[in-house]
């Protein structure tokens, strides 16, 4: 490995995370023999599509590519990516709390160097949530509906928080935090299980709160999404850990008035979350330049000069274990949170989200689904409830389809 390093080798990566640029200048200034190509060919889906055609032609593949968690199984079921352990520490993995190691490590391989993570939390307008005479933290996902309920009496045009119908990635870290397991991610054996008990809690709790118009159903990042922020139209946000610094740019009029808070909890005095979005650097089994390709996405992603500019300068949430227990990143008090040490709350988060937690290898199609067939229902007056059937029958029909076998089927 340390021979193969040494070789000159040009390296292409695709990424879209802002500062990636300055991290590749680290690198290479430490590996003067390497040299790295940045592209960013889109963000989350596109990128993903783009991936997809590239995989298919062979032409134009990159080395590097950045991966989100959830699609790792997806990619692995198409045997696109490298299992990385030959060319990574022996303890590699136990840099990182364990539900992250679960998310890296499918099929006893590992498949991506962690970036960052997305633990939930609650964010709130401090001024508005005590004008409506709520008392924080709200620690209950009861005490919230009722906090939900009396806010918008006293606001009728404001909402105590929004949730999209079609936000996927945001229920199903809802669904993680209730204790919900839909998937596994064994193509020879898939659990697809939309319908269960504890999905039906979710879905049927935040129905009840549409149902009343205690809470808004807007779709989320557009132009009228932001508005709603700066305008007051929404006094909190079921967000993840990148949602603070995000919500920055949009609210600057109510600068030193948010607070973070962890995620109401379904029984009192438990403290569990769940997980919404996060990270990796992958490097595709194709590479003809697979050790400086694994050095490149380990180097970035766990040497202190690069991960202190990501945690502090971009804002990323960090997954490992020494940057979430360093006490500057730990304290860091942020002007927009009236000087509240915001990373505490979601460092707190990120050490209790359930380690069990699997996605499936057709996620792409789960997702784009989810959004639809739950927005539509939720926009109609349907509720999220009525959803879960028709999205269940469609995600076991597209991965027989595949040629999955699935549980039951």
């Amino acid at each position: 490995m340390a021979a193969e390093l040494k070789k000159p080798a040009t390296i292409t990566v695709w990424a879209w995370t802002p500062g990636t640029d300055k991290a590749v200048a680290m690198f290479e200034a430490a590996h003067p023999n390497i040299k790295v190509k940045l592209q960013n060919v889109g963000q989350g889906p596109p990128h993903y599509r783009k991936l997809r055609t590239v995989l298919k032609s062979g032409k134009g593949l990159p080395d590097v590519v950045h991966m989100e968690f959830q699609y790792i199984p997806s990619f692995t079921l198409t045997k696109s990516l490298l299992d990385m352990t030959p060319y990574l520490p022996d303890n590699f993995l136990s840099g990182y709390p364990e539900w992250i190691q679960k998310q890296i490590n499918v099929d006893n391989g590992i498949y991506g160097i962690p970036w960052d993570t997305g633990p939930l939390g609650f964010i709130y307008r401090k001024d508005l949530v005590e004008q409506a005479g709520i008392k924080t933290p709200i620690k209950t996902w009861a005490d919230f509906a009722t906090a939900a309920e009396q806010y918008h009496k006293k606001f009728p045009k404001s909402y105590l928080t929004n949730l999209p119908g079609g936000q996927t990635g945001q229920w199903m870290g809802l669904f993680w935090q209730a204790g919900a397991r839909p998937f596994n991610s064994d193509p020879n054996n898939l659990k697809v299980d939309l319908t269960s008990d504890k999905i039906k809690q979710v879905t049927e709790y935040w129905d009840k709160l549409y149902a009343s118009g205690a809470i808004s159903h807007d779709a989320d990042f557009a132009d009228a999404w932001y508005q709603g922020f700066s305008k007051g139209k929404y006094a909190g946000w079921i967000s993840a850990a990148w949602g603070p610094i995000f919500l920055q740019d949009y609210t600057k009029s109510s600068k030193g008035k948010w607070q973070a808070q962890p995620l109401p909890q379904w029984n009192e005095g438990e403290n569990i979350s769940g997980n919404w979005g996060g990270s990796t650097l992958a490097v595709l089994k194709d590479s003809p330049n697979k050790a400086a390709a694994v050095e490149f996405a380990r180097w970035i992603l766990t040497n202190q000069q690069p991960v202190e500019m990501f945690s502090y300068e971009r804002f990323l949430f960090p997954p490992q274990n020494e940057m979430l227990k360093n006490d500057t990143w730990l304290t860091k008090k942020y002007p927009f949170y009236g000087g509240q040490e915001v990373n505490k709350v979601y460092a707190n988060a990120a050490s209790v989200v359930d380690k069990t937690w699997q996605w499936p290898p057709i996620l792409e199609y789960v997702a784009t689904q989810g959004d639809d067939i739950k927005s539509k229902s939720v926009d109609q007056g349907k509720g999220a409830t009525a959803a879960l059937q028709p999205w269940q029958d469609a995600v076991v029909n597209y991965a027989k389809q595949q040629g999955l076998k699935v549980q039951g089927q």
